[in-house]
């Protein structure tokens, strides 16, 4: 083989293997900024998380009940009264911070 056609040869591994890293480059950059979207909008949830524990700790159980004797208006929005919807959403907030630092270990043994 030829030098001339070494070099091309070089320089199509080059090619390649740049745009496949400009591929990653793309991807990785794409998903940061949707992770930042999410970080901020849960920094800006985590009060409502915290009135939420509260809530779930305290008087959740006195308009349960309230609930449960027909107390409220029928029309009211009760989503969070359901016996599951508070603790799959604080299960499920566990779940996706436990997630989360495996993610952060993945990246930082990179």
């Amino acid at each position: 083989m030829k030098k001339r056609d070494k070099a091309k040869n070089g320089s199509q591994a080059a090619i390649e293997r740049i745009e496949e890293m400009e591929q990653a480059f793309d991807q990785v950059c794409a998903v940061q900024a949707e992770l930042h979207k999410a970080i901020t909008a849960c920094s800006e949830a985590a009060e409502a998380f915290r009135k939420l524990s509260a809530y779930y700790a305290g008087e959740w159980k006195q308009d349960y009940a309230a609930d449960e004797k027909g107390e409220l208006p029928s029309g009211l929005k009760r989503g969070v009264l359901s016996e599951d919807g508070l603790w799959d959403m604080f299960s499920e907030s566990k779940e996706l911070i436990e997630q989360m630092k495996k993610l952060i270990e993945e990246i930082e043994g990179a």
